[in-house]
């Protein structure tokens, strides 16, 4: 009878379990130095690591380094550890090291995390298992780089093309989890690394059911069928019991990411600066945020994360204005005889809502927008990467260091950048650059507000809102640590329990 009693009171810890989590779009490749959509990061940063990456409190640590240090302020040591191993066994050395800086680098892929190692002279190996990194003048990223997934030497050194390689679908890494199924438009499961150098994790295995309807996920929560997802304001709001607050814990958080509308810079009607600063008055970003986000999110008034020394605070966000937006459209030469029109393109899930708030709101100025809806691959392969667009709504991920080059320099227009909107101005470009060598946090930061100030003036983007991430977990796994990197963090360290 104690017996009983006791297993009624207290959970039964039971390990080797599978955690059930979701992904909205198919992974294009799952190769870190090539990968450029959130769907394959969400995937290969479980099956890659850097040499260093962040803590928990957002402080850089050492992952596949074993320790670093400044020998000067332009040349870095990495030891690596000596117990990592690929996925099929063979031992990670130096030579991968190189290996990767030498791919990434390569006029031959096409990348926008290059830009990240242009201040890099040189990258030696001592041995196997020390790398001398000699960088052109103090760099603020300096560290930060080398949080870029590491790839094996010995499964790429001989491919003809990195692009295009197999290797992108059937990845072989040094991290916590080993890829099992991955076939388009299906479930996407990883197993835990036995030989992994922190130790095999405890959740056996990740199944990422696909589920590019928002719809269907919510379902999938609902039914308890997903032990780690996010849901909506709405849902949040509206569409919860209390037995789901019974199941899930929600953990809400300032998101690393915003929403916006990108301009074809380079053609018209948006080479006009009258016309972008017609459609930023034409907007209620507040209301965006109600009627979106129920609250739960912020107005966005330009591209670095509130928070970080690089944020403005004192660059406020236009306030509605429709007599001054038919003013500008009318100085254009847009009116009632002659609208302007022209097509907002984004991709599938969830962003059409945005789409249709935002033709409502620039119809009160007699702007005609016509709204074009994709799936991702089709989006990003049709429209974003040949340019062939006249605007696009989508949103970008906010990094702890900001990095305003591979987004807004001029140089980043090239075939692979981020700048696909095409941004140009020249004192930007030379703020940027001149950051790039300033290691002290202050004086980085001022720059950085600057540099806020005048993009958010050139109206490249409308910059609409910052949504919180509203986070649902599975009561049964443990220990959950909310952190300023999400709280992933120690995903190896979980463990589900069943009580019984």
């Amino acid at each position: 009878m104690k017996t009983l009693f006791l297993a009624i009171l207290f959970p039964i810890f039971v390990f080797g379990q599978t955690l059930h989590l979701s992904i909205s779009s198919n992974p294009s490749r799952l190769n870190p130095l090539i990968a450029t959509d959130n769907a394959s990061s969400t995937i290969h940063q479980w099956i890659f690591n850097g040499l260093v990456r962040y803590d928990k409190n957002g402080e850089v640590e050492p992952d596949l380094a074993k320790s670093y240090r400044f020998i000067t302020p332009t040349q870095l040591e990495f030891t690596l550890r000596d117990d990592v191993y690929w996925s099929d066994g063979e031992p990670f050395s130096a030579k991968d090291v190189i290996f990767t800086y030498k791919t990434i680098t390569s006029p031959k892929v096409f990348t926008p995390y290059s830009s990240g190692f242009d201040m890099v002279e040189s990258v030696q190996a001592v041995g196997e298992y020390r790398v001398i990194v000699n960088y052109k003048a103090p760099y603020f990223k300096a560290l930060e780089i080398w949080m870029m997934g590491i790839v094996p030497y010995h499964l790429l050194h001989d491919s003809k093309d990195i692009m295009t390689d197999s290797f992108n679908q059937n990845p072989v890494g040094t991290g916590p989890y080993i890829l099992e199924t991955f076939e388009l438009s299906k479930n996407i499961v990883l197993g835990a690394n036995p030989n992994y150098y922190e130790g095999k994790p405890n959740i056996d295995r990740l199944i990422f059911h696909f589920l590019p309807d928002p719809a269907t996920e919510f379902m999938m929560i609902r039914s308890k069928k997903l032990d780690l997802s996010s849901i909506s304001p709405l849902q949040y709001e509206r569409q919860l019991d209390e037995s789901f607050h019974e199941t899930y814990r929600v953990i809400e958080n300032i998101s690393h990411s915003y929403t916006y509308v990108g301009f074809n810079l380079q053609t018209k009607p948006f080479n006009d600066i009258r016309v972008r600063k017609a459609l930023s008055y034409a907007i209620d970003r507040q209301a965006l945020v109600d009627i979106l986000l129920f609250g739960h999110g912020r107005v966005c008034t330009g591209p670095f994360m509130p928070g970080t020394n690089a944020f403005n605070p004192h660059v406020k966000p236009p306030k509605q204005d429709l007599e001054k937006a038919k003013k500008l459209l009318a100085e254009a030469g847009y009116g009632e005889s002659n609208p302007l029109t022209f097509t907002l393109t984004t991709s599938a899930g969830g962003r059409a809502n945005v789409a249709e708030i935002l033709q409502h709101q620039l119809s009160k100025i007699g702007v005609v927008m016509k709204i074009r809806v994709l799936e991702w691959q089709a989006f990003l392969n049709t429209v974003i990467l040949p340019k062939r667009f006249e605007a696009v709504l989508l949103a970008w991920s906010l990094g702890l260091k900001s990095d305003a080059y591979s987004i807004w320099h001029s140089e980043s227009i090239r075939k692979g950048g981020f700048n696909f909107v095409g941004y140009k101005n020249e004192k930007v470009d030379k703020l940027i650059k001149k950051a790039e060598q300033i290691v002290d946090p202050d004086e980085f930061g001022r720059i950085y507000q600057e540099i806020f100030a005048l993009i958010a003036n050139d109206v490249p983007y409308l910059f609409l809102y910052i949504p919180n991430s509203l986070s649902v977990v599975n009561r049964t796994i443990f220990p959950i640590e909310p952190s300023i990197i999400g709280i992933t963090h120690n995903l190896i360290k979980w463990n589900k329990m069943i009580q019984k």
